[in-house]
Formats: C-alpha cells, sequence, structure tokens
C-alpha cells in the first residue's frame, strides 16, 4: 500500500507538467516549488523522509531543496513503478535509485525536479535546472566552464546571447555528468565535453572529448534538450537503451 503523503508548508504541489521541448516517453517527471522559510523541524519526520546526518547539519535552503526533490523523486516512482521509494545518496554523492531505474533530481533556488524512467527504456537520466547567469558573471565564469572551441564559437555570439550559452553549456554538461555517471562509473568534468550545437528551439548536441569507457569514447555525440522559464534554464540528457 503506498503511503499518502501531504506536502509540507514549504513546497508547492506537484506539478507534472512537461517543460522541455520534446516529451520522453515511458517517464515520470514532476516539480515542486518550496520556500526555505516555511521549513519545519519536523518536516522531514512528517513527510517520512529521513534526513542523512549531512543534511541536519546544514542549513535550511539546503534542507528544503533537499527535502523538496526527495519529495517529487518519491512520488514520481510511486507514478511510474507504484515504488515507495526515497533514493538515499551514495558514497559518491549521486541518488541510490532502484537497480531498474533511471532517475535524476535537480534543484535551485526555490524549484525542484525528478525525472524517472525504466532502465529497459533509459540507460541514463541526467537532467539539471540552473538560475540564468548575468552577463558579467557569464564572461567571468566563461573560460572555466567552455573549452577552448567552445570560446571560440562564443566570441562569434551576439553579446545578449553570451549569458545564456554559458549557462546553457554548465548545464547541459552537469546533464551529461549525470546521465552517464551511473554507467560508466567514471568522473568527468567540463573540459571533457563540449557543446558542439544548440537551437533557440531549445534542441542541443554534446560531444565527448574523453575516453570514458570502451563505448563512450572521444567524439561519441548525445543529443539532448532544454528550456528557460523565468530566470531558470532547466536541461536533459537522456540515454536510451
Amino acid at each position: 500500500m503506498l503511503r499518502m503523503t501531504t506536502l509540507p508548508a514549504c513546497c508547492t504541489p506537484f506539478d507534472a507538467h512537461w517543460p522541455l521541448p520534446a516529451p520522453l516517453p515511458g517517464t515520470v517527471f514532476l516539480s515542486t516549488r518550496f520556500d526555505p522559510s516555511l521549513l519545519n523541524p519536523d518536516d522531514f519526520q512528517r513527510s517520512a523522509v529521513p534526513p542523512p546526518a549531512s543534511i541536519q547539519r546544514s542549513v535550511a535552503k539546503r534542507q528544503a531543496e533537499f527535502l523538496a526533490g526527495r519529495l517529487c523523486a518519491r512520488e514520481a516512482l510511486q507514478r511510474l513503478d507504484h515504488l515507495d521509494c526515497i533514493p538515499a545518496i551514495g558514497d559518491d554523492r549521486a541518488p541510490v535509485w532502484p537497480g531498474h531505474i533511471s532517475g535524476s533530481i535537480t534543484h535551485s533556488n526555490g524549484h525542484a525536479a525528478a525525472i524517472v524512467g525504466h532502465k529497459a527504456q533509459w540507460r541514463g537520466l541526467g537532467m539539471d535546472l540552473e538560475n540564468l547567469l548575468t552577463l558579467e558573471r557569464a564572461e567571468r565564469l566563461a573560460g572555466e566552464i567552455l573549452t577552448p572551441d567552445e570560446l571560440q564559437r562564443m566570441a562569434t555570439v551576439p553579446r545578449e546571447q553570451i549569458a545564456l550559452l554559458v549557462t546553457l553549456t554548465f548545464s547541459a554538461k552537469e546533464s551529461l555528468f549525470k546521465a552517464l555517471y551511473p554507467i560508466v562509473l567514471k568522473r568527468f568534468y567540463f573540459e571533457h565535453a563540449e557543446l558542439v550545437e544548440w537551437t533557440e528551439a531549445g534542441h542541443i548536441r554534446l560531444r565527448l572529448l574523453t575516453e570514458l569507457s570502451a563505448e563512450w569514447g572521444h567524439g561519441k555525440e548525445l543529443v539532448g534538450q532544454f528550456a528557460v522559464e523565468g530566470d531558470q534554464l532547466l536541461s536533459l540528457v537522456a540515454v536510451g537503451a
């Protein structure tokens, strides 16, 4: 029997609206808005979400985003597969999903979301939510996030698009890591992938610049998608079975 959980006051009702350009068949996506100032000390217990020690020691913002993300994940698992499960934090800091499930959790400034699907259909799911960078911050961080080739391409972009491009590149690489890490079990970083192409319609193409495995080697390309809503950008990379 599934647990019926009343959401804490710090979280808005679950939103199942698909925000990206192309639906992903066989997945469940849920999001919620959260307000750390409304978090109560007993919200974890009342929501039946055991807080790890690191979360118990953290500030209200971190506690609220963890709780909101895990609540989205549990509800998504219930809707997908009638599972009553809270993904734990693994030794590698990644969520621990049931063995037959792929999933991803993300949160940024009052907004949390989770997506889940069956591994038989989706080997890897990576999703990342980011606040749009200001132009000043984007120009300052570009050298840390973009490869030399990406920096060359950025030089051809109108200046008013630079903040979007740098935010998108950061987010897309985060999503790529989340999608591939459970498959290759090897860490890689910003310099190990590049955003080759993006469209204003929300489609992206990424290329690996490192050898992760026999299957996922230098030059391997993956596609993804993104959407901008207000001052936040959401990206998704999905690896099909």
